[in-house]
């Protein structure tokens, strides 16, 4: 399963963009957002996360 981010929760800091090794986070409208057909559930963007608005299901 592709990484989830929860709206509510992410700051649009970017931190999770420039850590995906497969370029698979975009921000749109100021919210990361993942593209689960590229995400290979590497976890990296979890453990970037400074609030933890990131999870893998």
């Amino acid at each position: 399963m592709a990484a989830k981010i929860d709206a509510k929760k992410c700051t649009g800091c970017e931190s999770c963009v420039g850590t995906c090794p497969v370029e698979a986070i975009s921000m749109v409208n100021g919210k990361a957002k993942v593209d689960e057909d590229e995400c290979i559930d590497c976890g990296a963007c979890v453990d970037e996360c400074p609030v933890e608005a990131i999870e893998l299901e």
